[in-house]
């Protein structure tokens, strides 16, 4: 198609804060963390609000819960019957032309950026997203975890059986417990790779191009979702710090978190990105634009990047 392959490399960083929410749980209810403690995000806590706006905005999306009826009872579909759904095919099973079902996956906005592994039906491909983020480690030292207990309104119907012998009633309501992080700040290390689909264009897949098009949307969404993905345990969790650096196709620079820290000021937090700066500036010739989107009513941004552009990421108006 007449749809151009973006022809330069992006690296960034996505920043999530989390106050007195509980931004990424393991399955105990408590925070994710590494063994020495960190706190961390994984990816799927990124992208899954990504996806839940795509959707909503009735894009194309896979790789998402959606339920259906069976014999009287809500079910979650099967991968199958989600891409049957999606892409008006009666049987998947029927789908002998590995191009049109590629071609198909490739047109759904989740597959596009991040890739898929689908093995349905005689048809398994594994496709590397060109979108490819790390872990978004805490970088707030004095995180701390609190556990709530709540009240719920009702007691347990089941019957237990009493110091007598005899089973009981229970007399009061139920306990139950929400646990949240005090307050944490997420970064996520990203790169984007839109040569990652090379070989299916060359195989002649359609939507196959990762287009400046797409990065665009990407990039739309990436700046804003966790706001405005608001849950019980995510309400409290805000995006407030992102760079894209466009650098040449060729250019392969290291995990940019690791040259960012971050800490809090007497009246702002502070994200300083001056080691990342250093960087960037001695490879400037090979450097397209780079942006910067940050919260300036509660951040310092401490940075020192040749022709760095800044960005309100409330407002999205130039700084």
């Amino acid at each position: 198609g007449g749809k151009l392959i973006m022809d330069k490399r992006v690296y960034g960083v996505l920043g999530i804060s989390s106050i007195m929410a509980n931004w990424n749980a393991d399955f105990s209810g408590n925070p994710k963390t590494v063994e020495n403690g960190d706190i961390y995000g994984s990816d799927k806590a990124l992208k899954y609000p990504m996806k839940k706006m795509w959707n909503d905005e009735g894009k194309k999306v896979l790789y998402i819960k959606s339920m259906r009826f069976s014999d009287g009872a809500l079910i979650p579909k099967t991968l199958k019957e989600r891409y049957e759904e999606l892409f008006e095919v009666d049987d998947l099973k029927d789908c002998k032309d590995s191009k049109e079902v590629l071609g198909n996956l490739m047109s759904a906005v989740d597959v596009k950026n991040f890739g898929a592994t689908f093995a349905e039906a005689k048809n398994n491909f594994s496709i590397t997203g060109a979108v490819q983020f790390g872990q978004g480690f805490n970088k707030y030292s004095d995180a701390s975890i609190e556990e709530q207990n709540i009240l719920s309104p009702f007691r347990d119907g089941k019957k237990k059986e009493g110091d007598n012998g005899k089973s009981e009633e229970a007399r009061n309501t139920t306990l139950g417990t929400k646990i949240v992080c005090d307050e944490a700040h997420y970064f996520y290390p990203f790169v984007i790779n839109p040569l990652a689909y090379k070989e299916m264009q060359e195989l002649g897949i359609k939507n196959s191009e990762y287009t400046q098009e797409d990065y665009e949307n990407f990039k739309r969404t990436a700046i804003v979702s966790a706001t405005a993905f608001a849950t019980n345990s995510k309400e409290g969790c805000e995006n407030e710090f992102a760079i894209f650096v466009e650098t040449d196709a060729k250019l392969y620079l290291p995990n940019f978190t690791e040259y960012i820290t971050f800490e809090k000021g007497e009246e702002l937090n502070i994200i300083n990105i001056s080691k990342l700066s250093e960087i960037l500036n001695e490879v400037a010739d090979r450097i397209k634009d780079v942006e910067i989107y940050y919260n300036p009513y509660t951040t310092e941004l401490i940075s020192g990047i040749n022709n760095e552009k800044r960005y309100n990421i409330v407002t999205q108006k130039e700084v």
